[in-house]
């Protein structure tokens, strides 16, 4: 019976040591994890996290979007910038503060080289371009600014978006 306490005792203490040793390592992964996320943006969990309108998971980097603001700082996240503008529409009278100047919104733009190094910009200001998405909004932010691709403003997207209903 001693032995035993013993044998328990010292199996505590080597979890106790390795927890130890991990906790630096974990605490040095996380940061790495969120150094490409924009002031103020949440992380996402790739493939873990659902979007707040349909459920369906984030996976692809190339339309998420983000949206936070509110008296309790509250994020919502989305698998398809289409899902976005109709959480706005849906949800304006139960989060009033979403028209807020002050509501940060992130979308990816579709040119993001992968998870890690993409590009989030202002869903207000970026230009939309015509995309298979997830949800089949078939929209995506875009960096290019070229003349020759066809592309739509924020407010465009948005009534395109709404027209099409879902």
């Amino acid at each position: 019976v001693q032995t035993a306490a013993i044998g328990r005792a010292h199996g505590i203490g080597q979890i106790g040591v390795a927890s130890l040793l991990l906790t630096p390592l974990a605490a040095s992964l996380a940061g790495r994890a969120s150094e490409h996320w924009p002031e103020g943006m949440k992380p996402i969990a790739w493939g873990r996290d659902a979007c707040v309108r349909c459920n369906m998971r984030i996976a692809d980097h190339r339309f998420a979007a983000q949206l936070r603001g509110g008296p309790k700082d509250t994020t919502f996240k989305f698998d398809d910038v289409g899902c976005l503008v109709f959480w706005l529409e849906e949800q304006r009278v139960r989060f009033p503060w979403m028209n807020d100047a002050t509501t940060r919104m992130w979308v990816a733009a579709w040119e993001s080289p992968s998870a890690e190094k993409a590009v989030w910009l202002d869903p207000r200001q970026a230009r939309y371009i015509a995309k298979r998405s997830p949800m089949r909004y078939d929209l995506a932010a875009s960096t290019a600014t070229n003349a020759d691709t066809p592309s739509l403003s924020y407010a465009e997207m948005r009534a395109k978006t709404l027209a099409r209903g879902k």
